[in-house]
Parts: C-alpha cells; structure tokens; sequence
C-alpha cells in the first residue's frame, strides 16, 4: 500500500492566493493587478468580438414585417410574375401570367377581408397596389 499512497501524495492541488491586496500589508500585490489588467483586457477583447458579431446579425437581419411589407412583398412578386422585372435567383425576366393573376386576385381577397380594419396610409396602398397590378395584368394579356 506504501507505493499507492506516495503516488496519490504526488497528484495533490495546489493553493494559491488569488487576494489583490496583500494580508500583511493591505497593498495591492503586484501579481493581482497583473492578473487583474490580463482580466480587463480579455474582457474587452470579448466585448470587441461581441459588438462585431451583434452589428454582423443586425446587417443580416430581415427586416421587421407589418402589413404594409408583406403587401409590398406579394405585388413584388406579381411584378416578378408579369415579366416586369427580373427572378432574383436566376436573373432572368421570367413570366408565368397565370401566376401573377393568382396572386393579384390573392391580394384583392386579402383586400376585402381586411376593409374597415386598416389605417388610412394600409387602405390606400391596397388601392394602388391593386389598381397597378390590375392594369398590368391587362397589358400582359393584351400583349399575348
């Protein structure tokens, strides 16, 4: 048993005393403030990396949907749809009549189930959102 406890004695822990101002003397002890401006510059180096990765989701970040942007969003891709302006994934001008009437007849239901419950500046973007889209849904079938 003699070799087992000599081994455990030499895998002790050590103690050391992590105080900043010295028992005996009350100043600060010199290895404290080392360890203590080690401490404020990690600390500021994690602030650093925290403020860059907060301003990196803030540029990644959607922006905040109300009614108005989800509207927005719909006619956009009726625009898409109507060959009016390009696919953003492939580029290209691309048009699926079919789809766009879809889509414009979606936002007009959405428009009469939400009459009387929207603000003045939601109504009359309904209106003209509407009014666009239909006239150039006409254009697209005239032109067919």
């Amino acid at each position: 048993m003699a070799p087992e406890e000599e081994k455990q004695e030499g895998k002790g822990f050590t103690v050391q005393d992590r105080r900043r101002f010295s028992p005996e003397t009350g100043e600060a002890r010199e290895d404290a403030a080392q360890a203590q401006e080690t401490a404020n510059q990690a600390s500021q180096q994690t602030a650093a990396a925290q403020e860059r990765a907060d301003s990196a989701a803030q540029a990644n970040a959607l922006p905040e949907i109300d009614f108005s942007t989800f509207v927005i969003s719909l006619s956009t891709q009726v625009l898409m749809h109507l060959g009016e302006i390009s696919n953003p994934v492939s580029g290209k001008v691309e048009a699926d009549i079919s789809v766009a009437k879809q889509m414009i007849d979606i936002l007009g239901m959405l428009w009469e189930k939400t009459r009387g419950n929207l603000n003045a500046s939601e109504a009359q973007l309904m209106e003209s959102i509407l009014f666009d889209l239909r006239m150039k849904y006409v254009e697209a079938v005239k032109k067919r």
